[in-house]
């Protein structure tokens, strides 16, 4: 994909979060916020969960392409079937901001040369941008540690 596949629109989710991590392209920045969202699921409650997939629900690039014409709802839902559910049964995890990161790099396969805090520090300024206070404030209260401050800082 060259830069003139991809909007020239700079508030979009996917070039921001690109931007933000120094990504390549677009489907990296995608893969990326998924396995940040996912590792965020993961510390919420399903209620939690489900009012910020109601606020993220737009379109995240406006393209024909279509692997990056969801809407950042649906990057925050899991594509798998199995663990979406288990998801909604299970109560929520409890893990240190040492393991989201390291869930970040390795789930992620992040880049060489970026590290797993720049790219959920991306995800984090992209998301933050398209929530309302409420929302913002009730994912802090989910975050361990470092990770709360990434999220307040981003």
């Amino acid at each position: 994909m060259t830069t003139t596949d991809i909007s020239q629109n700079n508030q979009a989710f996917l070039e921001k979060v690109q931007a933000k991590a120094g990504l390549s392209d677009l489907y990296e920045a995608r893969d990326l916020a998924e396995v940040v969202f996912r590792t965020m699921r993961d510390l919420m409650t399903t209620e939690a969960s489900d009012r910020v997939a109601s606020e993220l629900h737009q379109e995240s690039q406006p393209t024909k392409e279509k692997a990056l014409q969801n809407e950042i709802s649906e990057l925050w839902k899991d594509t798998n079937p199995i663990v979406s559910w288990l998801s909604r049964v299970r109560p929520p995890l409890s893990f240190d901001d040492q393991t989201f990161i390291r869930r970040i790099e390795q789930e992620g396969s992040v880049p060489r040369g970026i590290s797993g805090e720049t790219v959920t520090a991306a995800v984090f300024a992209a998301t933050k941008t398209e929530l309302s206070q409420e929302r913002v404030q009730e994912i802090t209260s989910f975050l361990p540690g470092k990770i709360q401050q990434i999220w307040q800082q981003a």
